[in-house]
């Protein structure tokens, strides 16, 4: 049993750890982390009413005719910051955003639907949890091209891994602040790095990937290197993933098992995935939100682009995991199309509310396909029934604009503002005139 932090255990280890500023984050729309700090001083107050602040600027969040918003800090999420100094040392709380006139939650706030949520799974007896896996890379700078600074590939150690100390201290780190870490090695791309956080319930993971992210940038900083979480950063190489495993519990057992099925998946299991595999078309927007993120999303490069389940077949968009015996707690699933620059609050919230949906309308899973679908030719793909996911953020934002599910899950507010934003993004791109294009076009045209 963890330690109660509630706003006696916040004053009183602030006060006793000398902690001179307390940072207030939360995200917008898109998942960048935002913060503002406020002194000890102003500490108990701010635990008992929250701190105002402008939200006109942030994205996703209000117009300047109603901007005021409410930071209110969620006391359980108070950790010391280990990068800062001992004295006069720093802190951090996630935050909820509360309307200033009645502090109710304020709709454009990303943690607020993750809640909405995580509350209508407790609603229906189910704890939500996840287990995120982040790749990364490091390289030499922020410039372009990108530097590497190894040759290394899946799981090589040193001399070829030359990050081996900085995921060291990136885990150490982490452990700290309270987030144990499962696994952390090198991923297949040269200098391309994974750490994969222990599974929590989606809130938490949430804001432990948020951590997680900010973590890994200032220990790369501090060694002088610049780590990015871009999904696609080197043409012709891997992109970064992030992998989102997924299960449901009532009370201690886990409602995604069943010791007679055949795959040991109960039916809250199959139609859970059912759920994601029927939406994942409409919510990819959310889950690879940036132009970038579909230069990952190609056949050939262990990115999902069809619309399938497996056990073993990792070109599938959702993998089952093959179950051990002993291990029913360890039985969940895998959905492989995320990348780690998504917002993991919105991401979280539509996978749950997808499975969701599928739990709540009994949806039926088709047969798992164990052959490579890269592989596979039109009609033995449409033989089979698969589909496949939108082939750019055009596209995915297309398919999210028509989905009435999505405007749900994400409610209204959100729903807008974020097609409003990728929209914006996605003009912005395909009127960008790109070296490749001088290279190929200029001299022969």
């Amino acid at each position: 049993m963890g330690v109660l932090k509630d706003k006696e255990y916040v004053l009183k280890t602030a006060k006793d750890n000398n902690i001179k500023f307390i940072r207030f984050w939360f995200t917008d729309i898109l998942g960048v982390l935002k913060s503002f700090a406020i002194t000890f001083d102003e500490l108990e107050r701010a635990l008992d009413e929250g701190m105002g602040f402008d939200g006109s600027s942030i994205e996703g969040f209000a117009r300047i005719e109603e901007s005021d918003m409410i930071a209110m800090p969620d006391p359980s999420t108070f950790e010391i910051l280990p990068w800062r100094p001992t004295e006069q040392g720093v802190a951090r709380m996630f935050c909820d955003i509360q309307n200033p006139i009645d502090n109710s939650p304020y709709k454009g706030d990303p943690r607020n639907c993750l809640k909405k949520a995580i509350k209508k799974a407790n609603d229906l007896g189910y704890t939500y949890y996840v287990g995120p896996e982040l790749e990364f890379f490091y390289f030499k700078d922020s410039n372009h091209p990108p530097q590497v600074l190894d040759k290394g590939g899946y799981f090589d150690l040193t001399p070829l891994d030359l990050a081996s100390d900085w995921r060291r201290d990136t885990v150490l780190t982490l452990e700290k602040m309270g987030i144990p870490v499962e696994y952390s090695h090198h991923e297949v791309a040269p200098s391309q790095q994974e750490i994969d956080l222990r599974y929590a319930d989606g809130l938490t993971m949430a804001d432990n990937a948020m951590t997680y992210r900010l973590v890994v940038k200032e220990i790369a900083m501090a060694n002088g290197v610049y780590a990015t979480f871009m999904p696609k950063p080197l043409e012709g190489e891997n992109g970064s993933g992030m992998h989102v495993h997924q299960s449901l519990f009532k009370g201690n057992s886990n409602a995604f098992y069943d010791a007679n099925d055949k795959y040991h998946l109960s039916a809250t299991g199959k139609s859970y995935i059912a759920g994601i595999l029927k939406y994942a078309p409409e919510m990819l927007a959310v889950l690879c939100q940036w132009v970038n993120s579909y230069k990952r999303l190609v056949p050939g490069y262990e990115a999902p682009v069809y619309v399938a389940w497996a056990r073993r077949n990792r070109s599938a968009l959702v993998r089952v995991p093959m179950y051990k015996p002993g291990h029913e707690k360890a039985t969940r699933m895998e959905l492989r199309c995320p990348d780690p620059s998504c917002n993991p609050y919105l991401a979280f919230a539509v996978m749950l509310e997808a499975g969701l949906k599928g739990i709540e309308g009994n949806y039926t899973l088709p047969d798992p396909i164990e052959a490579d679908i890269f592989e596979m030719n039109a009609a033995e793909k449409k033989s089979h029934g698969i589909d496949s996911l939108p082939g750019s953020l055009n596209e995915a934002i297309e398919a999210m604009e028509k989905s009435e599910f999505m405007k749900e899950a994400l409610g209204e507010h959100i729903f807008n503002k974020f097609i409003e934003n990728k929209k914006m993004e996605w003009d912005a791109y395909k009127t960008h005139v790109s070296q490749y294009e001088l290279d190929k076009y200029l001299s022969i045209l």
